[in-house]
């Protein structure tokens, strides 16, 4: 068989073509892939750079969270603080280690004169049982505090005759005898009431009781302990 020009030219032509062709598959192929490496190239960096976000910002809400829970702390302790503060100076002015002040009124009470000579000059003398009944009526008319002679009078205050004087809280004082007390005015000055024991005493002693819209009274300068007394666990 005789091959002609024309079918040898023909041959070239197609191998040419097919050549070309492959050649160009492979070309678009390879683009593809770049492509579509870096397609995923970009979204992987897209992701990361969220993620990036993210955790600042995470880093960020963690930050602010947590100077607001120091600060919430902070402001807890300041407030217990500030409580227990206010209640130890509450109890320390019941106990009376701390000055006070307030409406009141002040007692002062003296010796008094017989008007005739008499066998029975003890009755004219202010004793210490006197005191003791009216810091009592005092304390059953509503006072807060009281004091006599800036003896602060306390739970453990002892009220004793010492010879031809008095002793307060182991301090020696003696006539006049000014007592403070510091409440309703009005309440307190009711213990002046017709058949009292302020009436019972003017009667012998010279006694003055006047009201005061400011009293004040010292703090408790001893010390205050018990012996007997336990806390119970619960």
């Amino acid at each position: 068989m005789k091959i002609n020009a024309k079918s040898i030219l023909a041959l070239v032509v197609c191998f040419v073509l097919a050549t070309a062709i492959t050649l160009q598959l492979r070309t678009m192929s390879a683009q593809d892939s770049v492509a579509t490496q870096t397609f995923i190239n970009s979204e992987l960096r897209d992701d990361l750079l969220e993620a990036e976000e993210k955790y600042e910002r995470m880093t960020q809400n963690l930050e602010e969270s947590t100077k607001e829970l120091e600060k919430v702390r902070a402001e807890s302790a300041a407030n217990v603080a500030t409580e227990v503060n206010e209640e130890i100076e509450r109890n320390n002015m019941l106990l009376g280690l701390t000055d006070v002040t307030g409406q009141g009124i002040i007692i002062t009470a003296k010796d008094g004169t017989p008007n005739v000579s008499t066998d029975n000059m003890s009755l004219y003398l202010v004793h210490d049982a006197d005191l003791r009944e009216i810091v009592s009526e005092l304390w059953n008319a509503g006072a807060e505090a009281i004091s006599i002679n800036d003896q602060r009078i306390v739970s453990t205050t002892c009220i004793v005759c010492a010879g031809n004087i008095i002793s307060i809280n182991g301090e020696k004082i003696n006539s006049p005898f000014v007592i403070k007390a510091i409440g309703n005015q009005e309440s307190l000055y009711g213990i002046e009431r017709p058949g009292g024991y302020i009436q019972y005493m003017k009667g012998y002693t010279s006694i003055d009781i006047t009201k005061a819209s400011t009293v004040s009274i010292k703090k408790f300068t001893g010390a205050i302990s018990h012996k007997y007394i336990e806390n119970v666990e619960e």
